[in-house]
């Protein structure tokens, strides 16, 4: 299915800086829970299940690119601002996807 060049500048990417991550034992898979600072979009919290290749600890100052124009997402008891992106590897695991050098938060992906 092939998508129009309008409908892919309807999807805001930005880059964040992750800056907690705590476990979120609500969720239906293991997941934590996400603050990240976007710059002069200011800070918003996402839901990510990325505890098998992750440690809460090691995540925290890790810029990644995220979704951040969907409509907020109720996870439990947990509301989720964005969507941090990621590549599934085979063991259905995900890697973040990350820019490869320091960049201002709030950087439009494009």
């Amino acid at each position: 299915m092939s998508i129009s060049w309008n409908d892919f500048e309807k999807i805001d990417m930005r880059v964040g800086t992750i800056t907690e991550a705590v476990p979120f034992p609500k969720a239906k898979k293991p997941a934590y829970q996400l603050v990240i600072d976007f710059g002069e979009l200011g800070v918003k919290k996402s839901s990510a299940q990325i505890t098998t290749l992750y440690t809460a600890d090691e995540v925290i100052g890790k810029q990644v690119i995220a979704v951040v124009n969907f409509p907020v997402k109720q996870i439990a008891n947990f509301f989720s601002e964005c969507l941090v992106l990621g590549v599934y590897i085979d063991s259905n695991d995900v890697v973040l996807l990350q820019p490869q050098q320091k960049v201002i938060n709030g950087s439009k992906i494009g």
